[in-house]
């Protein structure tokens, strides 16, 4: 083992972080696979704190895989609201459903690459910690600590196969799954994006950018082209019962399958030439919202209506359930519509 891997897992052992995911270091409790990969696909793009609250009602509602593939997609789709990247649970329940149907996870990179939805990170992670495969874990945090490790200054995303290949070097046969953890904590504690705490870092020692003073440009990256605004429109219909008109949106593309107001402008798979319904719309104002590839700015209409839509149906809405974007827009018309 290597010392720079021997001094991560000591200090791992002392100052792991707690999760309701994680098996912490010398308790002896064998990770649930279903746990960690349920874990990871939550945390692509996402914040720990903003997991936590969604895992422990999935686990509470969902507590198995099985139990999972069982499940409805639009239950599914609702929990999972406010998440974003909704592609992500459209493929967990792919993947749980086939995982339910093969009777458990496959339990080598392998297997797990070959899951829908599931890719080399997701794979890595999940063998490494659930089933203590030695695979290489790669995400942003272990990116950043292997740039500053080994001072590699060629920008991201050029630099991510050398990143890769230093990553699999410090990569143990024994503890893979605690030593992939340990990694990620490092980056999200200590080997942060700016400030990094290097007077307290385990591998302060061998850290070369630390003794070049560049761990602060590190890692370097090729600069994003800046993102274009859509614009559009959002019409909010209200009955005067209280529902209110929504459509299911496509299953592919942006916040596929869920459910939103209809739109038009800013989204082909959802645009519609005119109002959903006749009715005396007003102007509430306007929201934005940033999604991966574009900022959207769209105009709110909102009305009371009791006519017929064109398209769509009025329905109960639990403004919980519904996706960013729509909840926006949704708290914008409220404060118009609803009796005060």
């Amino acid at each position: 083992m290597r010392k720079e891997t021997a001094a991560l897992l000591d200090w791992y052992d002392r100052h792991a972080r707690e999760m309701p995911w994680r098996s912490p270091p010398g308790s002896g409790q064998t990770p649930d696979p279903y746990r960690i990969w349920l874990s990871e696909v939550m945390l692509q793009q996402t914040t720990v704190a903003a997991v936590r609250a969604y895992f422990d009602r999935f686990t509470t509602r969902w507590p198995t895989v099985a139990d999972l593939a069982a499940a409805q997609d639009a239950d599914v789709m609702a929990e999972w609201a406010g998440l974003g990247y909704y592609a992500r649970a459209r493929n967990l329940l792919k993947c749980a459903r086939v995982v339910a149907e093969a009777g458990g996870f496959p339990e080598t990179y392998k297997g797990l690459l070959a899951l829908p939805g599931v890719g080399p990170y997701t794979a890595a992670a999940v063998a490494s910690i659930a089933f203590d495969q030695p695979a290489t874990v790669v995400d942003g945090n272990v990116e950043r600590v292997m740039a500053r490790l080994f001072n590699v200054e060629k920008p991201l995303p050029l630099s991510k196969p050398d990143l890769t290949v230093l990553a699999a070097e410090l990569t143990p046969k024994t503890r893979p799954g605690d030593y992939a953890q340990a990694v990620m904590d490092l980056g999200a504690t200590i080997c942060t994006p700016r400030n990094p705490a290097c007077g307290i870092c385990p591998l302060r020692p061998f850290c070369a950018a630390q003794a070049e003073g560049t761990q602060g440009t590190l890692p370097r990256k090729v600069p994003k082209p800046e993102k274009p605004t859509r614009t559009g429109t959002l019409w909010l219909a209200r009955h005067p019962d209280g529902r209110w008109l929504i459509e299911e949106r496509a299953a592919k593309g942006l916040l596929g399958g869920m459910i939103g107001f209809p739109g038009a402008g800013w989204d082909s798979k959802s645009a519609h030439d005119a109002p959903p319904v006749t009715a005396n719309w007003q102007d509430v104002g306007q929201i934005r919202h940033t999604f991966t590839h574009f900022h959207a700015a769209l105009t709110v209409l909102a009305a009371t209506t009791s006519a017929a839509p064109d398209h769509g149906i009025f329905q109960s809405v639990n403004p919980e359930n519904l996706p960013t974007l729509m909840r926006k827009a949704f708290d914008l018309a409220a404060t118009t519509l609803l009796p005060r």
